[in-house]
């Protein structure tokens, strides 16, 4: 891992803060620029799935971003020797909020895919329902999240 990172340490850090760029940024996006702007749709069906379908292109970027940011963490954790370290508990703190999210990410991706099964049997309410949580708990709460693991890597960069 060690050679790994010092052959590739621009390219191993630079993949590491775009895909947290992606994954936080695109949620900040999608809860208070997409979310908002589609409170104008009037037509509840025409939403809905709007709203599925932005969710569905946000997760086939995020996927493979949460994929990259745990790969790209790994190797900097391993190569980095950040272990037996006084940095180590920031190393373990950031790597449990990913965690968090990733997890969060999950129910939020199960809550999309239930309501994209009861949009296709035009049970609209119950799409509805399983939304609701993602705008308005389970995407703000990922935000202050990953808002809090950025900050944590920018202090284990010593910046």
């Amino acid at each position: 891992m060690e050679s790994l990172f010092n052959n590739f340490s621009t390219l191993i850090v630079f993949l590491h803060v775009l895909s947290a760029v992606i994954w936080v940024g695109g949620m900040i996006v999608i809860r208070f620029a997409v979310h908002y702007s589609m409170q104008n749709v009037e037509e509840p069906k025409i939403k809905l799935g709007r709203t599925l379908e932005n969710l569905k292109r946000f997760f086939s970027m995020v996927i493979p971003s949460i994929i990259i940011l745990l790969a790209t963490a790994i190797i900097m954790i391993i190569a980095l020797g950040f272990k037996g370290t006084e940095l180590y508990s920031t190393v373990i703190a950031k790597e449990a909020v990913w965690v968090i999210m990733t997890v969060v990410f999950t129910i939020v991706y199960i809550k999309r895919n239930q309501a994209q099964k009861a949009f296709d049997k035009a049970d609209f309410p119950l799409a509805k329902q399983k939304l609701q949580p993602i705008a308005s708990f389970l995407i703000p709460l990922n935000i202050v999240l990953g808002l809090i693991a950025i900050y944590l890597g920018i202090t284990l960069r010593g910046f």
